[in-house]
């Protein structure tokens, strides 16, 4: 379980969730001079305690446990994420009746509008959380790559995960910085030919490459295919989580790698989020 999975959408959910229970404690309904109990006496309130907080406490439940799911695990035929948006919406509108019908000689306590506006928040997230940015963006942010180096110079050592290039001991002659992934190619060492005072060995240029690696984040859970182009799924990558994308393939798409060293195809690239 990684919490960095988590965007501020799911901090949302989990303070809706927070809310919703509170509120289940409070009077739902409020009359003068009338103590009524709470929702969890279910002899009061028979539909409202099932029909509104415990599908919403559900629908919470699911919403966040979807997101240390792969997408490929499902209920029913349907992922984890897309029961608890169902319940969400159920738990919306069963609030929403409730303080439509509520009876003529009662008025609405602030059980009944809380649990609206907590529902309200639930349905709302797990509908459109992915498509607004504020929402689609890491809830714990993870420290960002180090600023791009001036044009011509070398990545830090200790930039972050990945980052190809590395310390030079003082006085040594530099080594080319291989591809990301790639081994150095050592400089030649010198032969007969090379004797002579002054003469230092030559060093194998690096390849020169139009496309630069760059360190992105995703606005969503995206599907990482293998490289050779099969449908098969090898990772998800996960927002909130910086990933190093190593090579531009036709159409747009990348070659990423995660944090384990798995290489894929990110096809779906819009909306991603470059460090």
């Amino acid at each position: 379980m990684n919490i960095r999975s988590l965007t501020r959408g799911d901090g949302v959910v989990i303070g809706a969730a927070a809310l919703l229970f509170i509120a289940s404690f409070l009077d739902f309904y409020s009359t003068t001079g009338v103590d009524l109990p709470s929702p969890w006496d279910t002899d009061a309130y028979r539909l409202v305690l099932p029909s509104v907080f415990l599908l919403g406490f559900i629908a919470a439940g699911l919403l966040i446990a979807g997101r240390f799911q792969p997408e490929s695990r499902k209920v029913v035929g349907l992922p984890l994420a897309a029961w608890g948006t169902v319940l969400a919406v159920s738990a919306a509108w069963s609030a929403l009746w409730a303080l439509i019908t509520c009876p003529s000689t009662f008025d609405l306590g602030a059980g009944a509008v809380i649990a609206f506006l907590a529902t309200l928040a639930l349905a709302g997230v797990s509908l459109f959380g992915a498509k607004v940015p504020a929402l689609a963006g890491s809830l714990v942010p993870e420290a960002r790559p180090a600023a791009p180096q001036p044009y011509g110079g070398q990545p830090q050592p200790g930039a972050g995960y990945g980052y190809p290039g590395g310390q030079q001991p003082y006085g040594s002659t530099p080594q080319p910085v291989p591809p990301y992934g790639g081994t150095g190619t050592p400089a030649p060492a010198p032969g007969p030919q090379d004797s002579g005072a002054g003469h230092q060995a030559a060093v194998t240029p690096a390849p020169a490459a139009d496309f630069s690696p760059f360190w992105f984040a995703v606005p969503v859970a995206r599907p990482l295919f293998a490289e050779d182009g099969s449908p098969t799924q090898i990772a998800e990558l996960a927002p909130g989580t910086w990933y190093l994308a190593v090579e531009q393939r036709g159409g747009g798409a990348l070659v990423a790698q995660t944090q384990d060293g798995r290489r894929g195809i990110l096809s779906d690239t819009s909306g991603i989020q470059r460090g």
